[in-house]
């Protein structure tokens, strides 16, 4: 395969040198993982919080993964069952962030939790529009993992958090879209 650029979310040159390459060399795409994060928040409350790291981590996290999904839908309809996953978090879930017992209220971050709520919804959307396609969109939670966006904090390795991820990318024909889903099943809204 042929050397290609690093692909950056946040730029359209890089997305779509990375559509030609694809297409140039398979024709179509079966699977696509939205998986570009970041976190900048840093501890600070929601109201401290400087409106250019909102942008910043919207600008990645929410609008760098439509940007990805509005470039290779393409090459994903020309397969008969396409499917799209998007990396999503518990954060993102309005119901577990206004749950004062959960194991994450802890975690007050405007930037991170808010961008993440706005890729759930965007895998609600993306999935009502192609509802009659044998097309399937679906958020995952992959669980608080080791990586390097949580200095290798969380208590989940990449293998573990990886399971719901290749689940919702193999899904059969009769499989579920535009719904939130880890490891255990789904995930409240």
């Amino acid at each position: 395969m042929p050397d290609i650029s690093p692909l950056d979310v946040t730029n359209q040159r890089t997305l779509d040198a990375a559509f030609k390459h694809i297409e140039e060399e398979f024709g179509s795409l079966d699977v696509l993982i939205n998986n570009a994060g970041i976190s900048k928040d840093g501890g600070v409350s929601p109201s401290q919080l400087e409106p250019s790291i909102l942008k910043e981590t919207f600008e990645t996290n929410f609008f760098g993964m439509f940007a990805v999904t509005r470039t290779m839908l393409p090459l994903l309809r020309e397969r008969p069952n396409g499917r799209i996953v998007n990396l999503s978090s518990g954060l993102g879930s309005l119901t577990i962030n206004s749950d004062p017992n959960s194991e994450w209220s802890r975690f007050n971050l405007l930037a991170y939790n808010s961008s993440k709520t706005a890729v759930n919804a965007l895998t609600v959307m993306l999935a009502k529009e192609f509802k009659n396609t044998s097309l399937k969109i679906n958020a995952a939670d992959p669980g608080y993992t080791a990586t390097d966006l949580n200095r290798h904090t969380g208590y989940r390795s990449v293998e573990q958090a990886a399971g719901i991820v290749v689940r919702l990318a193999t899904l059969p024909e009769d499989g579920p879209t535009g719904g939130f889903f880890d490891e255990n099943g789904e995930v409240p809204w």
